[in-house]
C-alpha cells in the first residue's frame, strides 16, 4: 500500500486554494476518502490505497462561487494510475477560472 497527498494552488492569484472540497475514489469508482484542503492548499489522505487508477476530484465549482468568481470548470477530475510498491504519491492541481494543469510532485 501506498499514500497520497495533494495540493491546489490559485494560478490566478498566486495563492494555496484553501477550502475546495477534495473527493478520493480508487478502482471501481469505490469512494475512498473526502476532504478539504487546509489554508495552505493541502490534503494528507489518512487512508492507504492499492494499485489501480484512482481519482480526485476537486469541487471548484462551488469554490469559486464562494468567492464571487466565474469559471469554466465545476469540477476538475484528476485521473491516475498507482503502482502501490510505491511509497507516496502526489498530485497537485495548478487551477485558474478558465485553465488548469497537473503534476505529480514529491
Amino acid at each position: 500500500m501506498t499514500t497520497l497527498s495533494t495540493h491546489a494552488l490559485d494560478s490566478a492569484l498566486g495563492q494555496p486554494a484553501a477550502g475546495i472540497a477534495v473527493a478520493l475514489t480508487g478502482p471501481e469508482a469505490t469512494l475512498l476518502a473526502e476532504a478539504r484542503t487546509d489554508p495552505d492548499g493541502r490534503v494528507r489522505f489518512d487512508v492507504p490505497i492499492g494499485d489501480g487508477t484512482h481519482r480526485l476530484t476537486f469541487a471548484t465549482g462551488p469554490w469559486f462561487a464562494a468567492a464571487d468568481r466565474a469559471t469554466l470548470y465545476p469540477e476538475v477530475v484528476l485521473s491516475f494510475e498507482v503502482d502501490a510498491t510505491e511509497e507516496h504519491y502526489h498530485v497537485a492541481l495548478l487551477l485558474g477560472p478558465w485553465s488548469y494543469t497537473t503534476y505529480r510532485g514529491s
